[in-house]
């Protein structure tokens, strides 16, 4: 009970602690450089929402922003349809093949990615996608692979081999297994890995600007982002365009945050 009013407070430490930078950033998009420098706090003596128009139509945030939930999407939907499946495959097979596998996947987090990117930006090359969304939504997923299949592997193992057993006297197949069986329980862990890697396409960098490019048509949000820093940098309106870069990830993260704690906390989700 004595702990109690000392959780609360640090508590409320924590969560102002994640806040500050939240406020700030809201606030100075609405300033001028000099408030954000004499007031860096305080509210805007001036309203200027004029800041989120400028930082839009100079970075055509619009097409960025397109961009990047299109390829977003697309690297999601294409690491689900690959990982789930060979998480399944892996969970149900206990074999020094299957252990061999795991560890190529495991081997994966050894490279990093600035290793990569001279072989990355030669098969692009090679395959005439160089500079275009179509080889990011290939490449993404890829990379995503070995986290994403480690992650489920994990979660259906969980799976109880007493409902596998009786699914299959059934006459459940494989599919109808993944489907019916392994999906639903693993469910939390195919959410985790959805926000998880959402949140990693969405902030790609490197990839994005070497090998998707600068060019209006195809650029991300990050890679476009930029562009509003020059000489003369109108710092309000950088704020400004780094708070519609946010805010797409942040509702959907805020959409899924129940199903997030579910995947963070539950061993196992029965329907």
């Amino acid at each position: 009970m004595r702990k109690r009013p000392l959780a609360t407070v640090l508590s409320w430490l924590y969560a102002l602690i994640l806040a500050a930078p939240l406020y700030y950033l809201a606030v100075s998009a609405l300033k001028t450089n000099i408030e954000i420098f004499t007031r860096p706090f305080a509210l805007p003596a001036a309203w200027l929402w004029e800041n989120f128009h400028t930082a839009w139509e100079t970075a055509r945030l619009g097409q960025a922003l397109l961009n990047s939930v299109l390829i977003s999407l697309v690297a999601i939907v294409l690491t689900l349809a690959l990982a789930v499946p060979a998480a399944y495959a892996l969970a149900r097979t206990d074999s020094r093949a299957a252990r061999v596998i795991t560890g190529a996947f495991s081997a994966g987090f050894l490279i990093p990615p600035f290793a990569a990117l001279i072989p990355t930006v030669v098969l692009a090359i090679n395959m005439g996608l160089f500079g275009t969304r179509e080889f990011q939504m290939l490449f993404l997923p890829a990379s995503a692979l070995p986290l994403s299949v480690l992650l489920l592997t994990q979660f259906m193992r969980t799976v109880p081999a007493a409902l596998v057993e009786s699914a299959a006297l059934d006459g459940a197949g494989h599919w109808r297994l993944l489907t019916r069986v392994f999906v639903p329980i693993a469910r939390p862990g195919v959410v985790s890995v959805t926000i998880l890697q959402l949140l990693t396409f969405w902030n790609e960098y490197l990839f994005a600007l070497t090998i998707t490019g600068t060019s209006p048509d195809v650029r991300t949000v990050q890679v476009a982002l930029p562009t509003l820093i020059s000489d003369a940098t109108n710092l309000g309106v950088l704020a400004a365009g780094t708070v519609l870069t946010v805010l797409p990830v942040y509702v959907a993260y805020s959409l899924m945050n129940r199903r997030m704690q579910e995947a963070l906390t539950a061993g196992a989700v029965k329907e």
